[in-house]
């Protein structure tokens, strides 16, 4: 039985049911039920609400997790071919989508699509709403169309600056078709970006209101994302004073090095009173002020500061005009991030203080341990024994020797019991000489002589 929702949904009650000689059902059925897990462990530890699709591939399980929103599940079942009837439940999903609506088909690529397809630029609604279309080309429409191919696809998107390949990539998209991996989440961001879009931003008191409101934001985030407490727990920002009534500590686990301001402004109206729609934004970048890691002070404070000693600097280099700009979005990110107290290797300044006290639980099994032989609860032995815990608890006997020989003080050069050096004895002097050393002893007694 599949757990959450399933497409197709045959509505007949046996919409669950798995063909348990099909391997693919079996699978899909497997991971809707982790996914089931996962969800409610993080509702229930984390108090986050989740929605995930289940298919196999990161194209398909994203556009299928986007069916029941929000807190639900989707799972995309087979067949995923051309089956015994001519169905295939993958292009049978996607053929309804909006060509602008599939993963990795850009803005610009699906305005490419919509004209290769309606033969002329497709028309845009006259609100202000940026990107929704009159006319909408769906996956089918590229997918079916006459003389559709990779090679075709390549010469309409292709050109400068764009990969190699590109006519290939769009022509599986649409036919569901994605082999890219799905790797491993990074502990640490690549950059931390806060961005609003607005109908109307055209004064700078407006301006300062909403980068104080996106500056809190970001240092929000950063404190979420890029601090850890002091036993190594990245989730301790929300975690209540100790018994003293202070914040545990906490350290930078990576440094931004870098502010970047961006904003995207309308053009400027047409004798008409019409407007050129713009999608292009403009950027401008400054280093971080150190005062932004100062985890002493509050949010508000660090967010005053930023929008007064960075933001504004920078917003007069993007507009130096005092007036006539109107803003459709303004976006405030952090970048360039620079590992400091994590565990990565490659990080700039690894935390020698978490590595001492990291040092004992970590070097615990390679500890060597003095045995007591006058407890009770300790083993006896004839011999008196020490032992050194190698990994895994195995107790590796070292050393074995008489302990009489220790307290008395024995003299090991002395020993005649002990082993017989080995090698052959000298003609000339007697003296037993290692055969390696032979050699060189005979040329001494030629030299002497």
């Amino acid at each position: 039985m599949v757990a959450g929702h399933v497409i197709p949904d045959t509505n007949d009650g046996l919409r669950h049911a798995v063909n348990a000689h099909d391997n693919l059902s079996l699978r899909l059925c497997l991971g809707s039920h982790l996914a089931l897990y996962l969800r409610h462990a993080l509702e229930e530890e984390q108090g986050y609400t989740s929605t995930v699709g289940i298919s196999t591939s990161k194209l398909l399980s994203k556009l299928v997790g986007n069916v029941n929103k929000p807190k639900g599940q989707t799972t995309l079942m087979p067949p995923y071919g051309l089956s015994m009837d001519h169905t295939n439940n993958v292009t049978a999903f996607l053929d309804p989508h909006e060509i602008g609506k599939i993963p990795n088909i850009g803005f610009r690529q699906a305005q490419k699509l919509r004209e290769l397809i309606l033969g002329r630029p497709a028309k845009f609604h006259a609100g202000l709403i940026y990107g929704k279309t009159q006319e909408s080309v769906t996956v089918r429409d590229v997918r079916l169309h006459p003389d559709m191919a990779p090679a075709v696809l390549n010469k309409v998107l292709g050109g400068p600056g764009t990969p190699h390949g590109v006519g290939t990539r769009i022509w599986e998209l649409v036919n569901g078709v994605d082999d890219t991996e799905v790797h491993q989440a990074k502990q640490i961001p690549s950059q931390i970006s806060i961005e609003d879009s607005y109908i109307r931003l055209d004064t700078l008191e407006e301006v300062i209101k909403e980068l104080r409101m996106l500056s809190m934001s970001l240092i929000k985030r950063m404190h979420l994302d890029l601090l850890e407490g002091e036993e190594g727990d990245a989730d301790q920002y929300d975690a209540p004073p100790n018994q003293t009534g202070q914040m545990s500590p906490r350290r930078w686990l990576a440094l931004p090095r870098t502010l970047r301001l961006s904003t995207r402004p309308r053009a400027a109206p047409t004798p008409d009173w019409t407007r050129s729609r713009a999608f292009n934004r403009i950027s401008r970048s400054a280093p971080v002020p150190s005062f932004l890691f100062n985890l002493d002070e509050s949010e508000e404070v660090l967010a005053d500061k930023l929008v007064h000693d960075a933001w504004l600097p920078l917003f007069r280099k993007l507009h130096p005009e005092k007036s006539s700009w109107n803003l459709s979005l303004v976006n405030v990110a952090v970048t360039n991030m620079t590992d400091t107290a994590s565990d990565n290797r490659n990080a700039s300044g690894r935390d020698i203080g978490k590595m001492f006290k990291m040092q004992d639980k970590t070097l615990r099994e390679w500890r060597v341990e003095d045995v007591d032989t006058t407890s009770n609860a300790a083993p006896t032995n004839s011999d008196d024994s020490a032992f050194v815990d190698g990994p895994h608890g195995v107790e590796n006997e070292s050393v074995r020797e008489s302990s009489s020989n220790v307290l008395e003080g024995h003299d090991w050069e002395d020993d005649e019991d002990s082993a017989p050096v080995p090698g052959s004895t000298c003609e000339i002097c007697g003296l037993t000489i290692p055969s390696f050393a032979m050699q060189a002893h005979q040329r001494y007694h030629l030299t002497s002589d």
